[in-house]
């Protein structure tokens, strides 16, 4: 057996051992580092690739549950551009006119076509759609249509007459200004209007202290109202152009309200007036708790046909809703109390002519 000097397996095993200690080093070090940056070696990633783990965010706190999916990038590749997302549009100005029947005259479907054009224009043409509109109540349509046509012109009406506003193109509506000596009764005779509509339309409180200078919306009037018995329903019209409808009650079997045309009686607009019932002899004063007129008594003198030369005839309101598109009255046209005060500011006396028919 061969014999090594003892002085050199010390030197072998002092060698060794430093091998071990550097080893050692190594691996602490490694560990060290693996602790410092979050890598666990011996856990296997429960996350798909491109995925932030559960229980993890983007900025490194706590709360989300869910994987954040984060987009692949291929680098050198054109990427697409972001979509634009669509901006809602947005509505009319007005309510959409109804699609036309095929009953319509192709005439009036032009018509009704053109004016949606103008109420959706920006900004919306509002006197030229309300023209269009009435002109094509002249032409032949379904009732569905028709009374698809008067809504428009009613909801039209609320901006180019019943309020403020003034459009420079409209010839039924304009500013004025207000002459010294002018008062509101002085005014509306000049326009063929009550002074109560031009109060109504400004909305001026006191019309005793109207200024002088001071600019007003006027309107070139007469007011006219047409009547059909058929359908209970009362029109009114600025010279020839419709502004709304209202529901009406009529005359009852034996009373019927008589057919053609009548003008407003000078002198017989009145506010709640004492009343005699020629069938009783009892006469009604307005604080009557069974007072029949309402708030407005607009009285008719008969022109022609079964209407003429009648009298005690009139348009006045009621405390009753359920007489409104029923026959029930003697022969009058009663309204609902809200209506029949609108039509009172508006129908001017020994000018506004009412036509009745069936």
């Amino acid at each position: 057996m061969a014999l090594y000097p003892a002085g050199g397996f010390r030197r072998r095993t002092n060698s060794l051992r430093n091998w071990l200690y550097v080893l050692l080093l190594l691996v602490i070090a490694g560990g060290i580092v693996a602790v410092l940056f979050g890598i666990n070696p011996f856990r296997r990633s429960e996350s798909p690739p491109g995925t932030l783990p559960k229980g993890g965010s983007p900025s490194g706190q706590a709360g989300q549950t869910e994987s954040v999916e984060r987009p692949s990038v291929n680098v050198g590749a054109v990427q697409p551009k972001p979509q634009t997302v669509p901006v809602a549009k947005q509505e009319p100005n007005l309510l959409p006119i109804p699609e036309p029947t095929e009953q319509s005259d192709p005439k009036a479907i032009q018509l009704i076509d053109e004016a949606a054009e103008c109420i959706n224009a920006k900004p919306a043409r509002i006197i030229e759609a309300r023209d269009k509109l009435n002109k094509a109540l002249s032409l032949p349509m379904s009732a569905q249509q028709l009374e698809s046509v008067k809504a428009k012109l009613s909801q039209l009406a609320d901006e180019w007459l019943f309020s403020r506003k003034i459009f420079p193109e409209d010839k039924l509506c304009i500013s004025y200004k207000v002459q010294p000596g002018d008062n509101l009764t002085i005014i509306g005779k000049k326009f063929k209007v009550p002074y109560e509509i031009i109060q109504q339309i400004n909305k001026i409180s006191r019309p005793e202290l109207l200024p002088g200078g001071e600019t007003i919306k006027v309107i070139n009037g007469p007011f006219h109202a047409r009547i059909y018995r058929s359908s209970y329903k009362l029109d009114l019209y600025l010279q020839d152009t419709f502004v709304r409808s209202f529901p009406v009650g009529l005359g009852k079997s034996g009373y019927e309200t008589p057919t053609g045309l009548w003008i407003v009686k000078v002198e017989g607009k009145l506010e709640k007036p004492t009343w005699t019932d020629p069938d009783t002899g009892r006469t009604y004063l307005p604080e009557d708790p069974d007072y029949p007129l309402g708030s407005r008594w607009i009285g008719l003198e008969g022109i022609s046909g079964s209407a003429k030369g009648r009298t005690g005839f009139a348009i006045h309101g009621t405390h009753k809703p359920e007489e409104i598109g029923a026959a029930t009255s003697r022969g009058c046209i009663r309204l609902h109390n809200g209506d029949a005060i609108l039509m009172y500011n508006a129908l001017a006396e020994g000018l506004s002519n009412v036509i009745v028919e069936e």
